[in-house]
C-alpha cells in the first residue's frame, strides 16, 4: 500500500506545480503602452483607429507598430483588414464630414531598451473621414522621436490629401491599408553664422588697408567740386546789380 500512496502524493504533486506554473505564465495582463512578444523577433504596440458618425472617439486595433533591435529607431508596420462593417460606418462618418482619428501609446522605439520607463498616455492624430475614403486608405503616417528615441508626436496625410466628393467602392477600394511609415528623429537648428561673420570683417578690413584712397573723407574725395561750386556762387553774386530803384541827378 506504501507505494501506490507514494506514487499519488508524486502525481497530485506533479500536477499542482504544473498548474501553478500555468497559472503564473498566462497571468500577463498588459497596460497601456505595455511591448508584447511578436513573431518578428522584436516588440509591439498597438496602432488604434476610431471613426464614429456621433465624433466621440472609439478606438480599436487597426495594428500593430512592431520595434526592431539596433540602435537606431526602426519600425514596421502590420494592419488589420477593414471589415465590411467598418467600410460602411467609414462611408457614414465621410458623409457628415466627420474625422478619421489615430492613436498609438507613448513608448521608446527601441526594442533593446524596453526595460526602461515607460512614459503614459497616448499620441493622436486625425484627417478628415473622406480624405480617406478618397484616398482608397492610401496614407503616411510619421512618428515623431526625441534625441534620447521617446515617441512625442504622430502625424497622419492622405495621398491625395483633398475631398472631391468622388465616389468610391467598398469592395475593391476600402478593405486594404495602403500606409507608408516614416520615423523622424530631432533636427538641429541652424545656429548663428558668427565665424563667417567675423571671416567677412577681416577681409573687408585687410581689403580697406591695401586701398587707402578708399578711407579718404568726403572733402578729399570731391575738393574740386566743392571749389567749382563756391567760385560759381562767388561770381554769380558778384554780377547781380543791387535790390532797389536807382536815383536821378539834375
Amino acid at each position: 500500500m506504501a507505494l501506490p500512496l507514494t506514487f499519488n502524493i508524486a502525481l497530485f504533486y506533479t500536477l499542482f506545480v504544473v498548474l501553478f506554473t500555468d497559472v503564473v505564465f498566462c497571468n500577463n495582463g498588459r497596460r497601456v503602452g505595455d511591448v508584447m512578444d511578436t513573431e518578428f523577433g522584436g516588440f509591439s504596440v498597438p496602432l488604434e483607429h476610431s471613426f464614429e458618425v456621433d465624433d466621440v472617439a472609439q478606438f480599436r486595433v487597426r495594428g500593430a507598430l512592431v520595434l526592431k533591435a539596433g540602435r537606431e529607431p526602426s519600425v514596421a508596420l502590420t494592419q488589420n483588414q477593414l471589415s465590411e462593417e467598418d467600410r460602411a460606418k467609414l462611408k457614414e462618418v465621410a458623409a457628415v464630414d466627420g474625422l478619421y482619428r489615430i492613436r498609438v501609446p507613448r513608448v521608446l522605439l527601441q526594442a533593446d531598451r524596453q526595460t526602461e520607463r515607460q512614459l503614459e498616455g497616448y499620441l493622436t492624430a486625425f484627417v478628415r473621414a473622406c480624405a480617406m475614403v478618397e484616398s482608397h486608405l492610401s496614407d503616411v503616417i510619421s512618428l515623431h522621436t526625441d534625441v534620447s528615441g521617446y515617441l512625442i508626436g504622430v502625424s497622419i496625410v492622405t495621398l491625395p490629401g483633398a475631398c472631391r466628393g468622388t465616389e468610391v467602392e467598398d469592395e475593391v477600394d476600402l478593405e486594404v491599408f495602403n500606409t507608408t511609415l516614416s520615423v523622424m528623429g530631432p533636427v538641429n537648428a541652424p545656429g548663428p553664422e558668427t565665424a563667417l561673420f567675423l571671416e567677412r570683417m577681416e577681409m573687408e578690413t585687410e581689403k580697406k588697408g591695401k586701398n587707402p584712397q578708399e578711407q579718404k573723407s568726403f572733402f578729399a574725395k570731391y575738393w574740386y567740386l566743392i571749389l567749382g561750386g563756391a567760385i560759381f556762387l562767388v561770381v554769380s553774386s558778384a554780377a547781380q546789380p543791387p535790390a532797389g530803384g536807382g536815383s536821378e541827378q539834375s
